[in-house]
């Protein structure tokens, strides 16, 4: 038998559903896989799947511009709510969780030690705080609410850094490139030399990351500074 789950859609007050495979309409949702016809259990578009009762020709006109059938369920599950399974749902919140997570380690610190919170304790504290995540939207835009309902648990703040960062000539190149990705130049100066002295703006939960970064291109002999 086909798994089968529900896309619904609605316009003006008009409900729609379409049934599909799960995973091929999570792939497709997630841009992975462009074939609807691998998505779609059936072209059929219904006001509800379970009584079996379908639109007329007038409601798919006013919601879709068209009657035909492929199109509208392609519509449909590019604009719908894809119901998803309760393995799939579980899956996504693990994987938004963990880009949560790393979202918070890189941007917020411990306002005692300037330090990023390890992972696994800003794990916890979502744990201890029962925060929820909602597996369909992006990391980025939860992070201000979870970040505020965290505070009270464990101590978070929003800093920047200014570092003095000056390369020896032979990682100069290959340096500059990676303070581009990581920060914002706030100036930099090529010596006669071919070295490179530079002042980068980071987040100050990223100091670590980036001293590890140089350090590894330079073979440790990058000098890095807090500029006060």
């Amino acid at each position: 038998m086909v798994d089968v789950t529900l896309v619904r859609y609605s316009f003006e007050g008009e409900k729609f559903e379409i049934m599909v495979k799960p995973d091929p309409a999570l792939d497709f949702k997630m841009g992975k896989k462009k074939d609807i016809s691998a998505v779609l259990v059936s072209d059929e578009i219904y006001t509800d799947s379970g009584k079996g009762t379908r639109p007329s020709s007038e409601k798919l006109l006013k919601a879709f511009k068209t009657e035909d059938q492929t199109e509208i369920a392609q519509i449909i599950l590019e604009k719908g709510d894809l119901n998803l399974t309760t393995d799939q749902r579980r899956k996504m919140v693990e994987d938004k969780k963990k880009q949560i997570v790393t979202f918070i380690a890189k941007t917020y610190v411990d306002p005692k030690t300037h330090l990023p919170h390890p992972p696994l304790r800003i794990e916890q504290a979502m744990k201890d705080g029962r925060v929820s995540v909602d597996p369909q939207k992006n990391a980025e835009e939860q992070v201000k609410d979870i970040v505020e309902k965290l505070r009270s648990i464990i101590a978070l703040k929003t800093e920047s850094l200014q570092l003095e960062i000056t390369i020896p000539a032979q990682f100069a190149s290959q340096s500059y490139a990676v303070l581009k990705s990581v920060g914002s130049l706030k100036s930099e100066e090529w010596q006669n030399n071919g070295s490179l002295k530079a002042i980068l703006e980071i987040p100050a939960a990223a100091r670590p990351n980036v001293i590890d970064r140089l350090g590894s291109i330079t073979k440790g002999s990058a000098s890095v500074e807090v500029v006060q």
